[in-house]
């Protein structure tokens, strides 16, 4: 039976990652947990839907009682101020708007959609270059080069340069881990690599101002809407921002997602035989097997009550995205990956303010990753079950997925 006080522990506990499922169901028997010391952990779908919509959640670490020298890191060694993930409205909502006037409707509103050809060309691309191979690591040669290629030409970083940005990402996405064991040196190292990164950026923000081109960078340097216009060190926050969240989420979802087909055939031959069936696949794996998992950085402004249990003003909040979508109270079967579901609702990319931002590109590019690998990959499965998984509970993914197949249809 596991207790109470060890149940937080173990979520985040590394053992664990495979399937960390059966832990998230002891959570919801607890729908606010709080462990000595420790963060309010809510776990129920429609507590976590509530709350992610409430004005007195905050997202901003200066409004922690007791905030760490982690939480505050951000600002400090790399010298870049807050993603707007991290502040809220309304200084949030300017940020964003002004970000999302380069990436979407209405200003930009066939950006994404008029990448679908493209999509599919770099799809294509990554699985002929598997060549004659008959066994290949799905995240180092599909899963992980398609939204990194992605993301760096919506932002306009030079294709030579894209190699470099794992040596960037990994040490900043492991920062990111709230396993209370996480080093010094580690966070040392995510502070180093972001500075690096912001760096990098800077250098092709200075070549933006002085020659802009149709890319993301441009516009986010030459806006002046309604909002104003970013200051340089807000435009390279939010291009960090981008190029970590705009491909590493999408790693795991297609990561996930092809893990997930192959362990229910039935749905990966379906999806051969009706690429169509893609748009569904991945609404279901968005809940069955969300990338990102926890949302470990909110507190309350206020003290709040949920379910009887007061939180007090100050108090850190842990939204449990992946127990809450997996809530008997609010899905039928939600241990059961099931596509033809009536009501494909999830928390797969948060809710409210700050739901995710580059929705959908992530759905797109997993859409047609899964597709074509279905459609193209001949008799594929599952080298090793359960593969390797990534140290971070937080975005939650195989590090490595090997599958074997007999062949490569053309």
């Amino acid at each position: 039976m596991t207790t109470h006080a060890s149940l937080l522990r173990q979520i985040t506990d590394f053992a664990n990652r495979a399937d960390p499922y059966p832990l998230y169901k002891e959570l919801r028997k607890t729908p606010v947990l709080h462990e000595e010391e420790g963060p309010f952990v809510i776990s129920s779908y429609w507590d976590i839907e509530n709350l992610l919509h409430d004005p007195r959640i905050s997202s901003d670490a200066n409004n922690l009682a007791n905030p760490t020298a982690e939480e505050l890191s951000s600002t400090e060694a790399s010298g870049l101020p807050p993603a707007f993930i991290r502040l809220d409205p309304p200084e949030h909502d300017r940020l964003r708007r002004i970000a999302n006037s380069s990436f979407g409707p209405p200003h930009q509103p066939t950006r994404i959609d008029s990448m679908r050809d493209e999509l599919h060309y770099i799809t294509k691309e990554l699985i002929d270059g598997l060549g004659d191979a008959r066994q290949i690591d799905l995240v180092d040669q599909v899963a992980y080069p398609l939204p990194v290629t992605v993301i760096c030409r919506l932002l306009g970083v030079p294709r030579e340069d894209e190699p470099r940005f794992r040596s960037f990402v990994d040490p900043i996405v492991a920062g990111l881990d709230p396993d209370t064991r996480t080093s010094e040196q580690s966070m040392r190292t995510a502070q180093e690599a972001r500075l690096q990164l912001g760096m990098y950026l800077n250098g092709l923000v200075e070549e933006r101002v002085r020659e802009p081109r149709d890319d993301m960078l441009s516009d986010l340097v030459n806006s002046r809407g309604p909002d104003g216009a970013m200051t340089t060190m807000e435009v390279l926050s939010t291009s960090v921002l981008l190029l970590i969240a705009g491909h590493e989420t999408t790693v795991n979802l297609i990561t996930n997602g092809m893990l997930t087909l192959l362990r229910y055939p039935e749905h990966l031959e379906r999806l051969r035989d009706d690429p169509t069936r893609s748009v569904k696949i991945v609404e279901e794996l968005l809940r069955y097997e969300p990338p990102v998992q926890l949302l470990p950085q909110r507190t309350c402004i206020t003290d709040i009550e949920v379910r009887g249990v007061t939180i007090p003003k100050g108090a850190r909040i842990w939204l449990a995205l992946a127990a809450g979508n997996r809530d008997p109270e609010r899905f039928k079967d939600p241990d059961r990956f099931d596509p033809d579901r009536e009501d494909l609702a999830h928390l797969g990319f948060g809710s409210g303010v700050h739901s995710c931002f580059g929705a959908p590109v992530a759905r797109l590019e997993a859409q047609i990753a899964l597709a074509e690998l279905a459609r193209r990959l001949v008799n594929p499965r599952l080298v090793e079950d359960p593969p390797p998984y990534r140290q971070n509970a937080v975005l939650r993914g195989p590090r490595h997925l090997n599958i074997a197949f007999d062949d490569v249809r053309p």
